[in-house]
């Protein structure tokens, strides 16, 4: 498939706003691979479908976690993390997504991972900072984004972790991993 099938595809899923959440991740996702020198096509595509499963129901989302077997701890977190996941299977189920990096960038867009390759970085982030996002904090890892990718992971990911815990909500303990993982790193 292409960009323009997956841009179709990925149109049919998603209500209005959320597609035109999925083009600005896409735009500010091309800007930083272009500025970083990460492969601009998978950077798109992997952009365009991170969201492919965001508006499926809840019962849609726990029957395909349930049939791909993916991690079952997923179903003891918010629900706002199960698309990625399932997401991620789709894409090779039903849209012939075969490059891994593709394939992860879309699986751990909201939890993040230790040792996120170039591709998974910049989506998680351009998801994290495209135009439209609007609270405290986000102005200051869109600066970081553009000087540093892996220092603005570490604070959209304290930010992140902040908020849920603030709300009374758990934090999956990846994002946990995935923080004290590039915090580490900075003191190597």
């Amino acid at each position: 498939m292409n960009r323009v099938a997956y841009l179709k595809k990925t149109r049919h899923q998603l209500p209005t706003s959320r597609w035109e959440h999925t083009l600005r991740v896409m735009a500010s996702a091309v800007e930083l691979a272009e500025q970083y020198r990460v492969d601009k096509d998978l950077v798109e595509q992997a952009a365009i479908l991170h969201d492919y499963c965001k508006f499926w129901t809840a019962e849609e989302l726990i029957f395909a976690i349930k049939r791909y077997k993916l991690p079952q701890d997923l179903l003891l977190y918010n629900q706002e993390l199960w698309h990625g996941p399932v997401a991620a299977v789709v894409a090779i189920q039903q849209l012939g997504v075969t490059s891994k990096e593709v394939l992860d960038a879309i699986r751990y867009h909201t939890t993040g991972r230790p040792e996120m390759g170039p591709v998974e970085k910049i989506v998680f982030l351009a998801d994290y900072i495209e135009p439209a996002r609007q609270f405290p904090g986000v102005d200051a890892v869109r600066l970081l984004a553009v000087q540093n990718l892996d220092q603005a992971i570490i604070l959209a990911l304290k930010q992140t972790i902040q908020f849920l815990t603030s709300h009374g909500q758990k934090v999956y303990p990846l994002t946990i991993d995935t923080l004290e993982h590039y915090l580490s790193d900075l003191r190597d």
